[in-house]
């Protein structure tokens, strides 16, 4: 697989700039992290600024187990009628808790989509990041 995207190889693998940039095209991803010694999927909405991931969570089993192990993944992909990508973020999760580092997050326009309480801010900073991208057969 080559390491630049060409519409000739139906699998590329895109570069870290090419995933950041991908990442600041969408606003809904999975957030992966180990509850209760279980692998647990949550979908999001996100914001992306300097090379890092931010959401906002309610209180519940995902913000407790972030706290205890923040070790997280997180996932995004597209799918459009000729072609498809996913990019996958490893990386170190911690709560926002300075007034300023909520205040930046909220200039980014990270609001709940569900109107239940979300209070707590978090940042996901990369350890790694992957992608590809998919050419899609027409059929």
């Amino acid at each position: 697989m080559s390491e630049i995207p060409n519409d000739d190889e139906p699998v590329t693998v895109l570069t870290e700039e090419q995933c950041w940039d991908l990442l600041t095209s969408e606003q809904v991803g999975r957030l992966v992290v180990v509850v209760d010694e279980r692998p647990e999927i949550y979908p999001v909405n996100y914001a992306v600024r300097d090379r890092k991931v931010y959401f906002r969570s309610g209180e519940g089993s995902k913000l407790a187990e972030l706290t205890v192990h923040p070790q997280a993944a997180f996932e995004v992909d597209h799918i459009s009628e000729d072609n498809a990508w996913s990019v996958v973020v490893h990386g170190l999760a911690h709560i926002l808790r300075h007034f300023s580092d909520v205040q930046a997050v909220d200039a980014l326009g990270l609001t709940p989509w569900v109107p239940t309480p979300k209070y707590n801010y978090v940042e996901l900073t990369a350890t790694e990041i992957t992608g590809r991208k998919f050419i899609l057969v027409k059929h």
